[in-house]
């Protein structure tokens, strides 16, 4: 058989059958198209989505917002509960809804189908545990949890509420040293001139005082501050607002595995980066002592006060030597602890950025350990849990065309299919017919182009689709056979309508 023909035209203009046009796609291609667009979708959404993380318990996870279940709040002074649901509850439960992606959080808790949802919306991935069916709602929540002004769609210093179709430039989430209640952020996500004290369109003013220049697309839509790091020069950022609710950090600014403060300003200006560096020295102090002024003023001694007889060594002399001897041993001071070679914290607010073996030059001695105890993530890389890969990504996404597929990945077909499992059997067993009949009919009206190879115009099409308007008796008919009724034969089925 030939190769498979247009289904139809791009341009909906009627096309030669002898040769497909330009504008024509065949209908391998519209099938390779539409699987293309699925495997793109799964990369999206690779994971299975058909438990709540609920059960779980606290876990560090992509958490979502639903503005459409907890709408932000008109004004401060009204009532709010924030929520946040995990990724799975987010597309079963919350298809449909205006969703806010917050990435990862720590120690959270699913929050769908609790009574933080105050649409009252069920999570349909949990059952009631009760009663037993699925869906549930208005658990009690965890207390555990803790929220900022992200789940309002609210980010950074500045407060704006995000919307990526206008957002420009790159914002960095803090690793979060505490929550809103201890002073932090929270983990939240900051625009790099907020950090250093800005305003978001700081930039224009100083393009408008240096005049017209060339510049890059990039530069004029949102550059960066100067004296903030570039990207590949760190993998963390603690934001002033954890470093001031944690002052002890403070005296980590450009020692190993940290860069140097980035300050914010409280003038609106852009301040230049200072030009003197700070080194700090991780040898161990000298045990030379220095010599006095004392010691420089005394005259030489003639050689023949410095050699002397053993036998003029009296015996005290030579215990005081035994005794200082002893001294020197006991006062010869061990490896200092690594907070001892840090300098002095700086002065003034800032934020952190940590190199990515910054753990490494954290001190744990017993009296800097305590302040490493409640922020696990200074101590270790956190793991974020992850949804098993649903089965179509775990078939490779080169094999688009393998029939295995998880519920909510796989195609308009399978989803279609998913639902006639939830209806009425005998209204999903009509259901199933009167598409069997229509694929024949279909398969049938395309297969003189497969063996031809002609293409298939929007014309031709729109022809073969009129006429099977008019093919009612055919649905009928096939609506109508019975298929596992009673045993009398009446089965108590309403016939369809058509389509």
């Amino acid at each position: 058989m030939g190769s498979v023909p247009p289904v139809t035209s791009v341009t909906g203009q009627s096309t030669q059958h002898s040769q497909p046009s330009e504008v024509s796609q065949t209908a391998a291609d519209f099938i390779d198209e539409q699987l293309a667009l699925e495997a793109d979708a799964r990369e999206i959404l690779p994971y299975k989505f058909d438990k709540c993380t609920h059960d779980l318990g606290a876990l560090r996870q992509s958490v979502f917002a639903c503005l459409t279940c907890c709408p932000p709040p008109a004004s401060a002074a009204q009532l709010y509960t924030s929520a946040g649901v995990c990724y799975s509850c987010s597309i079963s439960c919350h298809t449909e809804h205006t969703l806010v992606e917050l990435f990862n959080r720590r120690d959270f808790v699913c929050d769908c189908g609790t009574t933080r949802i105050q649409s009252g919306e069920p999570c349909t991935l949990r059952s009631d545990p009760s009663t037993g069916s699925r869906g549930v709602s208005g658990q009690q929540a965890s207390p555990g949890n803790h929220y900022n002004q992200n789940y309002q769609n609210r980010f950074c210093a500045c407060g704006e509420e995000y919307d990526a179709h206008t957002e420009k430039g790159t914002m960095f989430q803090c690793l979060g040293l505490g929550t809103v209640e201890t002073g932090g952020c929270g983990e939240d996500w900051y625009h790099p001139e907020c950090l250093m004290g800005l305003s978001r369109d700081w930039h224009q003013a100083i393009q408008t005082q240096e005049g017209e220049k060339e510049a890059t697309e990039e530069e004029i839509s949102h550059p960066v501050p100067p004296g903030f790091p570039g990207e590949e020069d760190f993998e963390s950022l603690i934001c002033y607002k954890c470093v001031e609710s944690n002052p002890w950090i403070k005296q980590y600014a450009s020692s190993p595995g940290f860069l140097k403060p980035v300050f914010k300003s409280t003038t609106n200006s852009v301040v230049k980066p200072a030009a003197e560096t700070v080194s700090f020295s991780t040898e161990p102090p000298s045990l030379k002592r220095k010599a006095s002024d004392s010691d420089l003023d005394e005259a030489p001694a003639s050689p023949t006060k410095r050699v002397k007889d053993a036998e003029q060594i009296s015996s005290n002399e030579i215990a005081a030597r035994k005794v200082s001897a002893e001294e020197q041993k006991t006062a010869t001071p061990l490896l200092p602890h690594k907070h001892d070679a840090l300098a002095a914290a700086p002065e003034g607010i800032f934020s952190l950025f940590l190199k990515s073996d910054f753990r490494d030059h954290l001190c744990h001695c017993p009296k800097c350990y305590p302040h490493l105890i409640p922020h696990p993530q200074l101590t270790e890389e956190e793991e974020s849990y992850e949804p098993s890969i649903s089965d179509s990504e775990a078939s490779g996404p080169n094999d688009r065309r393998s029939g295995t597929h998880s519920h909510g990945t796989a195609s308009l077909l399978d989803r279609g299919e998913a639902a006639l499992s939830t209806m009425d059997r005998v209204k999903a067993i009509e259901g199933v017919m009167v598409y069997n009949h229509l694929r024949d009919k279909v398969k049938a009206f395309l297969k003189p182009y497969a063996e031809s190879g002609q293409a298939v115009s929007a014309d031709d099409i729109k022809a073969y689709f009129e006429k099977l308007r008019g093919d009612e008796n055919g649905i009928k008919a096939a609506g109508a056979k019975p298929t596992d009724g009673d045993a009398d034969g009446s089965d108590n089925r309403r016939e369809q309508s058509g389509y």
